[in-house]
């Protein structure tokens, strides 16, 4: 079978950009990358048939007796690893996982995202995501990584005392050198926490780019002699690290969520959209905040929602409407405020989109905005308003995702159950530790 022009582009850039090796790339459910190399005289091989790899070994994937997989290389993703030495150039593909029938491997995060968003465009609309994933910069002290952030600055500070400036500048020019285009990079809220923007792009291209954001801002922190984390609370009484995510639906070539008659300027599908989210939010919890860490960020007083409403101008609220501006409809969008950077973009994007689109399919009709600062209100208030609170621990969001069929439905049975074991084995890991907080609090005096 010969190579189709797609596949024959990517073997000119390697010879044109003098690439070395080859890194086939994916991920496994939870996010982390997983990867594997070979000297690019194999590519044309590889690019054709795949690369065959053992699945069983990759949590979340196959058991041992099902254990073959194929890794099949994306020609769209190609790029050169900036942070790669030129001796030893080196280019990355990310992958689908394929079964050895060559259909899609269910349990691919990749593949359902694919099947979301293509869901998505059977109703007629294009998905759309603009991730902004928050980290934080830490220092290295003997050796040994401990939470220490690397300057004191604070939001936006522009001072000799941000001594991340240049860190940050060589993060921009390698995500541009990686296709990725910045829109924006500024000093976050807490001592050594960071934001930079990248501009929104279609689901599959925002999740490889937030998996590809992240990678660069690990690496190009090692050269600096510091660590980035994207741990959502790594520091207690500071700002945690969120992934707010900006979204819109596309119908042919323009934004279904644009409509000039109504006084957030928001159309009926919009309004349907943020009524599903809403309606999902509690179970959403456990795939866009997955981890134990993800509820020490989700508390009152650091910025990040807890309650489960929607409005414009109050950052409280789990979903906010950005203002508009004349000359901008295309930029029309709902910022869904609580995911964090430790989920899998990949499955968390797909069932936001699922979501959503249950709420349109359902004509469902979200409760009146709240624009007052909801942290405020007491309980009566709250019930008054109906206004509910996320899950307050991972236990508790799981037992909210095993009691959705639409997001288990949007994971499928293969990762859905996975997804549930492996979180319900790291939530009961926690509840059974001794921290230092208890013996600090109860050694001596009980």
């Amino acid at each position: 079978m010969a190579l189709n022009p797609q596949q024959q582009e990517v073997l000119e850039k390697v010879k044109r950009d003098d690439v070395k090796f080859i890194n086939l790339q994916f991920t496994d459910i939870h996010g982390t990358v997983k990867s594997v190399g070979f000297p690019t005289h194999r590519l044309p091989e590889v690019l054709e048939k795949g690369s065959w790899f053992d699945g069983s070994s990759i949590q979340g994937f196959a058991r041992i007796h099902e254990s073959d997989m194929v890794l099949q290389p994306d020609p769209a993703t190609y790029q050169v690893l900036p942070w790669k030495s030129p001796q030893r150039r080196t280019a990355r593909l990310v992958c689908d996982i394929l079964q050895p029938s060559g259909d899609p491997f269910p349990g691919d995060p990749r593949y359902l995202l694919r099947r979301a968003v293509g869901r998505a465009e059977e109703m007629g609309y294009q998905y759309n995501c603009g991730p902004e994933l928050e980290f934080f910069l830490l220092q290295k002290r003997n050796e040994a990584l401990r939470p220490v952030p690397h300057d004191v600055a604070g939001y936006f500070d522009f001072s000799p005392r941000d001594l991340a400036t240049a860190v940050r500048n060589d993060i921009v020019d390698a995500l541009q050198a990686l296709g990725i285009e910045v829109e924006m990079e500024h000093h976050e809220v807490a001592s050594g926490q960071h934001e930079i923007d990248f501009r929104y792009a279609d689901a599959l291209t925002a999740a490889d780019n937030a998996v590809t954001f992240k990678q660069a801002v690990k690496a190009i922190a090692t050269h600096h002699d510091l660590y980035a984390s994207f741990m959502p609370k790594p520091f207690y009484g500071e700002n945690g690290s969120g992934m707010h995510t900006h979204q819109s639906l596309f119908k042919n070539g323009e934004n279904a969520f644009f409509d000039s008659e109504d006084p957030y300027k928001l159309s009926q599908l919009a309004y349907n959209f943020i009524a599903g989210q809403l309606q999902h939010a509690r179970a959403l919890s456990a795939v866009v905040a997955p981890t134990v860490n993800s509820y020490k960020r989700l508390v009152p007083g650091y910025e990040a929602p807890v309650y489960i409403c929607w409005a414009r101008i109050n950052r409280a609220a789990l979903i906010r409407i950005p203002h508009y501006s004349p000359g901008r409809e295309q930029s029309t969008r709902v910022e869904l405020r609580f995911p964090d950077p430790s989920c899998n973009p990949y499955l968390a994007f797909a069932v936001m989109l699922e979501a959503g689109l249950d709420g349109i399919e359902k004509g469902l009709t979200p409760p009146d905005p709240v624009e007052e600062d909801v942290y405020h209100f007491d309980e009566l208030r709250l019930q008054e308003l109906n206004i509910q609170q996320l899950p307050g621990s991972l236990g508790q969001a799981i037992r909210e995702l095993e009691a959705d069929q639409v997001l288990l439905d949007a994971l499928g049975e293969h990762t859905g159950r996975l997804f549930v074991e492996a979180k319900r084995a790291e939530w009961d890991e926690y509840r059974m530790q001794v921290t230092e907080w208890e013996l600090d609090r109860y050694l001596e005096t009980i």
